[in-house]
């Protein structure tokens, strides 16, 4: 009897302490590096087909804008969207990769690429952070 109140109790604690899912996305903040002309740039493409969430490695600052830093496959098999949100703090930028719908059925190699691709802004980037957010 002694071990069932024990054990209930244990069983109480660790799912006390369990982390809880939340409904909102977490956001990291990737590190702003100089911008790096050995990149592959991407076109943004919000027809790509089966997207999936991509983590942002790095930002560099572009005009008004700024570049987002990736690792992918090549352009011909692989295509990336961004969506954007901006408030006077920070500018939060949800990545996706997939598929380009052209390159559907076709063969693609499996080779990784460093690529970049622009995010235009409505306001100047300034002193406001950036962020990643991971889904």
């Amino acid at each position: 009897m002694r071990y069932a109140i024990s054990s209930c109790l244990l069983t109480a604690v660790l799912l006390a302490a369990a982390p809880v899912a939340s409904a909102e996305p977490a956001t990291v903040a990737p590190p702003e590096v100089p911008p790096d002309p050995g990149r592959l740039v991407f076109i943004d493409n919000p027809a790509i087909v089966d997207p999936h969430p991509m983590q942002v490695e790095s930002w560099s600052r572009s005009g008004n804008g700024l570049m987002v830093n990736f690792t992918s496959g090549i352009p011909e098999c692989f295509g990336v969207h961004v969506d954007v949100e901006e408030t006077e703090q920070a500018v939060t930028v949800a990545l996706q990769g997939g598929s380009p719908p052209e390159s559907v059925g076709r063969i693609c190699i499996m080779l990784a690429v460093f690529g970049t691709v622009e995010v235009p802004l409505q306001s100047p980037l300034g002193e406001r952070q950036v962020l990643d957010k991971v889904r």
